[in-house]
């Protein structure tokens, strides 16, 4: 055999050797995540038609009867409006079902003591 051939055999056997590892390295599949429910919209900073759109989402989307508004702190105003702005203007049939509040403690990041937040959770219903 020549040099070239023989620097030819030597790439190609260089290739087999790395497509096993390379197909091993794909079959490795990543940690499920947990599905967040369908029905349940988390209400933050966002202007509140944004949360309406996905409350009205929810409800036709998710063959449901039922969408929860969960809040925490500032949010809960928010969250309040939402709900105020379904039953009036959009589901004039959805009701207020169920109705919770809460309170969490937080832990700041940098460390410190713990701080209460309010939470409420708002379940509307059509």
């Amino acid at each position: 055999m020549t040099d070239k051939e023989k620097t030819e055999n030597e790439e190609a056997s260089a290739k087999e050797a790395e497509e096993p590892q390379k197909k091993e390295v794909e079959k490795k599949e990543a940690p499920p995540r947990e599905a967040k429910p369908q029905n349940v919209v988390y209400v933050g900073n966002k202007p509140p038609m944004t949360y309406v759109m996905a409350v009205i989402t929810a409800f036709n989307f998710a063959d449901t009867n039922n969408v929860i508004l969960k809040a925490r702190g500032r949010a809960i105003s928010t969250a309040v409006d939402v709900a105020e702005i379904i039953r009036n203007r959009f589901f004039k049939e959805a009701k207020v079902h169920a109705l919770s509040i809460g309170t969490e403690q937080i832990t700041p990041r940098e460390g410190g003591n713990p701080r209460n937040v309010s939470t409420m959770e708002i379940n509307l219903k059509k």
